[in-house]
């Protein structure tokens, strides 16, 4: 058994090689049982997938096998799969990278969240609804990761203003323990420092003395059961808000960019989604969605009490109270006055959200009507207002500097240097987006969506909100255990081949199932952010799959009620449009044509 133990133990330790190479000739029979092309596009969308999921190479590396599998394959020429790689969805993500980045370099992030905790309150359930307003909030311009890594020591110095160090629990339970020895041994009770009040300082006899000791042992109890469940409900909120928020903008997180060029590789005529039309049908879906998780939290974790709303609040956490708001105002002060960059860089943020939405909000003209109709796109707005950034300075301009003959000649820094976007930008996710965008024009040009459609029969008696449903659930659930980047890489266009076989809009499938990658709320490996909660050491497994539970019930009814609501009339999908039925007929054409390359080879054997 030790032998076996051991080898169990090497085996563990070169997983990752044993998937590198054993997944290649896994899944060599997939070439011999499909059409050529199709069985050799299958086989690296397979492989990628199994890369992906068990990360036996990095995320971006995986990423560039079509690079390399795709040409020496015969899928595509190397000429069509390098551009994948840099589309214009692609700088729309980077446009808005670069302005995080210079958010984060002045620090706007944290005194817009230490403004918005001042605003709501220093009670539990308000402090953890201002960490999630200003959590998804951020999430919604800097990556997830990122929002959650800036918010958790923020929560994490107010809840120790609120409980002090969440160690001493075990330093009070042995204080606990030694007066109980002191009152067995010398028949009094030695009142705890942190429950004098509790204790009258007048001499009573030895029953009034136990009762008032078995009294402060329970209101200490309480007292620490509700500090702990307070701790946890701070810390499972911050990640779940960001998942949210993350949804609200196009540039949010990859899952909604990579929605946007699929689109454009399936159906070039699809115009409708862009980043005015995504906000208005996200963004009420993320505030509807938030108010409902803070209160299952809230409720969850202590913050509201159900039967308590008249119950008088313990001096104890009057004066924790009153020491939070001392600690977030302290922290909001020592940012000193604010600095005429970030006023800069504030003002900048805002022509950047407002251009983007303003474009072509759909519902009236936007400003890109001006210009020659094609021309003008969200990667084309995002990028002309980062350009400014590297060269309008941080420091305001004087004139008088000009006139001053002494003044210092030194050049003013701009708001944000290339080293430092080199530094902070993750440029793994670039690669990681083109690499899926690769993925999906190999999938098209080999005929393998295609082909994917034609083993879609049995669905096609589906009805369509019931589909909706169905395909939140399993895309949330397989999400739970692998990257939400690759999870919808490989649901994307199976999902587009579906909305056509059951002649729906294909918006009406490839929406919730982009929107359902994010709802991942169950367990600590579901994204990096419920990852970073976790690692602080007090969530346990079961706290994040109680919560995450519900959390992620909701999210795929909310979801279904939005799909079947007002995103109807956002993006017309109570129509099958005329983009789709373009694509619709080629797929029929090529099915055809792949159908009778298949009969022909099996007349000739």
């Amino acid at each position: 058994m030790a032998a076996a133990g051991a080898l169990v133990k090497k085996v563990w330790s070169v997983r990752r090689f044993v998937v590198l190479l054993g997944a290649p000739l896994a899944l060599l029979p997939v070439l011999l049982s499909l059409p050529a092309k199709e069985g050799r596009c299958l086989y690296v969308i397979l492989l990628m997938a199994l890369y992906w999921c068990t990360e036996a190479l990095p995320l971006a590396v995986t990423a560039l096998l079509p690079i390399v599998l795709f040409p020496f394959l015969g899928i595509l020429p190397s000429n069509k799969v390098c551009p994948q790689y840099f589309l214009d969805t692609n700088f729309l993500f980077l446009s808005g990278l670069i302005m995080a980045s210079a958010i984060e370099e002045w620090n706007l992030h944290r005194r817009i969240a230490l403004r918005v905790l001042m605003l709501v309150g220093v009670q539990p359930a308000r402090l953890i609804l201002g960490m999630m307003l200003t959590t998804s909030f951020l999430s919604m311009w800097l990556s997830n990761t990122a929002s959650t890594a800036m918010m958790l020591p923020i929560a994490n110095a107010i809840l120790k203003s609120l409980f002090g160090e969440k160690d001493t629990s075990k330093d009070m339970k042995r204080e606990n323990e030694e007066n109980q020895a002191s009152l067995q041994q010398n028949k009094l009770y030695t009142v705890p420092t942190e429950m004098q009040f509790l204790a009258s300082t007048e001499d009573k006899d030895l029953t009034e003395e136990k009762e008032v000791a078995s009294d402060a042992l329970s209101d200490l109890k309480k007292e620490e059961e509700y500090k702990t469940n307070i701790w946890k409900g701070f810390l499972i909120s911050i990640p779940y808000a960001a998942s949210i928020g993350g949804t609200a903008t196009l540039t949010g997180t990859a899952p909604n960019l990579i929605l946007l060029g699929q689109l454009k590789s399936y159906f070039p005529e699809c115009d409708v989604v862009n980043f005015g039309s995504w906000f208005m049908f996200a963004f009420p879906l993320m505030l509807i969605f938030l108010l409902l998780g803070w209160l299952w939290i809230s409720i969850l974790y202590g913050g509201i009490n159900l039967r308590g709303w008249r119950t008088k609040k313990s001096n104890i956490r009057v004066d924790a109270e009153a020491r939070a708001r001392e600690v977030i105002k302290e922290d909001y002060q020592k940012l000193g006055p604010t600095k005429f960059a970030e006023q800069a860089i504030f003002f900048f943020f805002c022509m950047f959200a407002i251009m983007l939405f303003s474009r072509d909000p759909k519902f009236i003209p936007g400003w890109a009507s001006f210009f020659a109709p094609g021309f003008i796109s969200d990667a084309v707005t995002g990028i002309t207002i980062v350009i400014i950034l590297f060269f309008f300075p941080s420091q305001k301009p004087s004139f008088k500097w000009w006139f001053d003959l002494k003044a210092p000649n030194t050049e003013t820094q701009p708001l944000l240097t290339w080293r430092k976007a080199q530094e902070t930008v993750p440029w793994n996710i670039i690669l990681l987006l083109g690499g899926g965008f690769a993925m999906a024009k190999g999938c098209e040009e080999s005929g393998l969506s295609v082909w994917i459609g034609g083993r879609l029969h049995p669905l096609e008696g589906v009805p369509p909100p019931v589909a909706v449903i169905l395909i939140t659930i399993v895309i949330a659930l397989f999400t739970e255990f692998a990257s939400n980047t690759a999870t919808i890489i490989i649901f994307l266009p199976v999902l587009a081949e579906l909305a056509i076989r059951l002649k729906v809009n294909p918006l009406y499938l490839m929406i919730p199932g982009t929107i359902g990658c994010s709802y991942a709320f169950m367990l600590p490996v579901s994204t990096p952010p419920n990852s970073i909660a976790f690692s602080s050491g007090h969530l346990m497994v079961k706290d994040m799959a109680r919560t995450g539970l519900l959390m992620n019930l909701m999210g795929v009814l909310l979801l279904s009620l939005a799909m079947n609501t007002w995103a109807k009339s956002i993006f017309q999908l109570g129509t099958f449009p005329a983009w789709a039925n373009i694509h619709a007929e080629n797929a029929t054409s090529l099915l055809t044509a792949v159908e009778n390359v298949t009969l022909s080879a099996l007349n000739k054997i």
